[in-house]
């Protein structure tokens, strides 16, 4: 009920700052209607000027811009799901707000610093690098729906506007809540956003802050104890809910909390115009970026477990706590001839913490990591005819988690279909929090290792070339040393008859050697067209501790047609994904992390989706009938030890867009 009360108010929100004379209806232009399914130009009639979908423009974090892109593409079918970006590397369980196991890896970091810990629940967890910022022309509301599986949907929906074209402003929200199809398995969570970026008349200041709330909630159930009332097909447990899983008396769920106030902003002292010209020729600037964030992750069972063996209280509530506060200063010198030179010292505060300090017959555990790091920084880039070259360099000067990183890229573009990208990272810090200092009401999961762990250093090279006639083709070689996972603690001992498990964290002395192949390209003939991503790994090691499928593909095949006399746009196809069998990670609730095992391979069953999508003036209608291979299979498709993947399900939503 409250989804949909959140869209009421933004639809009312759009109307309300929509002009006092509304545009006309859009009209049709031949400069963008030339190429089936695309965005025709948008001309208001009430106004002088054209307004076009390139005037709803899109802003990352690195402050590469883009436009609003409302077409039906291939490329939208596979974006279409809870992470609102293409799954192909990622491996679901089987309700939506559940962890994605992985099929495939990247080791390059975004920042200098340690995260939280349990991975597995930030999936859907926005990072500072993820928010966008928005300049548009008019008011624009986007709205995604998305049914989910029993009891629940998923909706996102976002509102930009502006008062003027130097100011500009987004809020959203997306709530998402799926019961599940197998027992304590309900996932929920909410994400708050919201925007604002603004430049003064003259350009010399500029500003960029957000401000973002998030919750990922999850019940746990531990995985299925027995599997043959899976694996068998006997129509008795078709009905899900019948078969056993691990906590079905002793209610777990875990959730990750966060909330984040972020502010980037910068001044010119210096600005110098071309003659003539608005074009800024040289500048000189003082820049302040500046993050707060708390986050904790908890875990809660309402008895305990023998799964994890011993604990010191009958009920278990474990919370892991961050408190980090980031502060960067920056000169930026910008010339049309040399390029733009940044650099920087920042300073980072953290504080991870639990309540109270663990004493035990063996050893003491602190209650905290509190401490400082400050850094020294420079930023790179510069356009030399058809090259772009891209730099950024941060190194630690005092502190304990972080030692560097070293990002550097060249590109060629060629012409306007082809471009050629290399591409280096080097990285040095400490693990996760979690691997370092962890507490936990079970007796087992209580461990220290700021003194045993060394940084984990990630070199990695990638080559890439990107065409629209001959596909795109990427490849990349990473070695990894001190590489840091949870895997199950062979000196820990379940008694006997009694099924535990006993997860911490290991570093792996020797080197990891990672290659990764992926090429895609796109075949069309009339109506019809193939599109074919495939990826090839492989992964040198002393001990099979990275494991990860040698080959992943996906294929569809899918018919595109405007009809009812180009009123609507429509595609329709069928999907094929398939991976080989490999080791597949286990997954551990309690600290919401996959671990390694080298016990049994999973994998190597087919994934069939069939799908109808269609466009109709801004709305992208979707309709997808999920795996429904699974009607007439096997049943051993898992997405990890114990969890299955989803069984065949039909699921409809749609993309709206609303101009005011």
């Amino acid at each position: 009920m409250r989804y949909i009360l959140l869209v009421v108010i933004i639809m009312m929100g759009n109307c309300l700052l929509a002009q006092d004379d509304p545009p006309s209806p859009i009209q049709e232009s031949d400069s963008l209607s030339r190429q089936p399914g695309t965005d025709k130009k948008r001309v208001l009639q009430s106004t002088s000027s054209e307004i076009t979908i390139k005037d709803y423009k899109i802003i990352s974090f690195r402050r590469d811009t883009t436009f609003l892109d409302t077409t039906i593409t291939i490329d939208k079918e596979y974006k279409y799901n809870y992470l609102r970006t293409d799954d192909f590397e990622l491996m679901p369980f089987s309700n939506v707000g559940q962890p994605y196991n992985k099929l495939g890896v990247d080791f390059e970091r975004r920042n200098l610093y340690p995260r939280l810990g349990a991975k597995a629940k930030h999936f859907n967890y926005a990072e500072m690098e993820d928010i966008n910022y928005y300049n548009v022309a008019t008011p624009m509301t986007d709205l995604l729906f998305k049914t989910t599986f029993e009891q629940g949907q998923l909706l996102d929906a976002l509102l930009t506007f502006n008062t003027s074209r130097r100011l500009n402003f987004s809020i959203g929200y997306e709530g998402m809540r799926s019961l599940g199809k197998y027992n304590f398995d309900e996932g929920e969570s909410g994400n708050f956003r919201a925007t604002t970026n603004y430049v003064t008349r003259n350009g010399r200041y500029s500003l960029r802050a957000h401000i973002a709330a998030q919750s990922v909630d999850a019940e746990e159930n531990g995985g299925l104890t027995n599997r043959e009332q899976f694996e068998s097909g006997d129509t008795d447990f078709t009905n899900r809910v019948k078969i056993d899983v691990r906590f079905d008396n002793e209610t777990a769920s875990n959730r990750i909390l966060g909330k984040r106030y972020f502010l980037d902003h910068k001044y010119k002292l210096i600005k110098k115009q071309k003659d003539s010209s608005r074009v800024e020729k040289t500048s000189l600037a003082l820049g302040h970026q500046f993050n707060y964030e708390t986050k904790y992750y908890q875990f809660i069972q309402a008895q305990q477990n023998s799964y994890f063996g011993e604990g010191f209280l009958p009920s278990i509530n474990d919370r892991a706590n961050l408190k980090t506060m980031y502060n960067q200063v920056s000169v930026d010198f910008y010339n049309a001839t040399l390029g733009s030179l940044q650099a920087n010292l920042s300073l980072y505060n953290y504080n991870y913490s639990f309540n109270s300090i663990l004493v035990t017959d063996t050893q003491r555990i602190e209650s905290q990591l509190k401490g400082e790091e400050i850094a020294l920084g420079a930023n790179y880039e510069k356009q030399i005819g058809g090259f772009l070259v891209r730099g950024g360099i941060k190194y630690k000067v005092v502190g304990d988690l972080t030692g560097n990183i070293i990002d550097a890229s060249a590109s060629y573009r060629f012409n306007e279909k082809n471009k050629m990208t290399v591409a280096f990272h080097t990285s040095a810090r400490m693990p996760d929090f979690n691997f370092l200092l962890y507490q936990s009401d079970y007796l087992n999961y209580n461990w220290q290792n700021t003194a045993t762990f060394k940084n984990e250093r990630i070199n990695s090279l990638q080559a890439s070339f990107d065409s629209q006639t001959w596909g795109n083709l990427s490849a990349k070689v990473t070695n990894l040393d001190n590489y840091t996972y949870f895997a199950v603690d062979p000196t820990v001992i379940a008694e006997d008859g009694v099924e535990s498990i006993f997860v911490k964290p290991f570093q792996e002395d020797g080197s990891i050697q990672h290659l990764k192949v992926k090429y895609r390209k796109e075949f069309k003939v009339g109506g019809f067209a193939l599109n074919n991503t495939i990826m090839y790994q492989n992964v040198n090691q002393s001990n099979d501790v990275l494991n990860v499928p040698q080959l992943v593909t996906r294929n569809t095949l899918y018919f595109s047609s405007e009809i009812f006399k180009k009123a609507m746009f429509l595609q329709t196809g069928v999907t094929f994904k398939y991976f080989t069998a490999y080791n597949m990670d286990a997954y551990n609730p309690l600290l919401g992390e996959f671990y390694t095992q080298n016990v049994e391979k999973l994998g190597g069953y087919p994934l069939l989706d069939f799908f109808i999508n269609a466009k109709v003036q801004q709305t992208r209608i979707f309709l997808k009938a999920e795996h429904f291979n699974s009607s007439f299979s096997k049943n051993n498709y898992f997405a990890a030890p114990d969890y299955p993947y989803r069984d065949f399900v039909i699921r409809f939503g749609l993309v709206w867009n609303f101009f005011s």
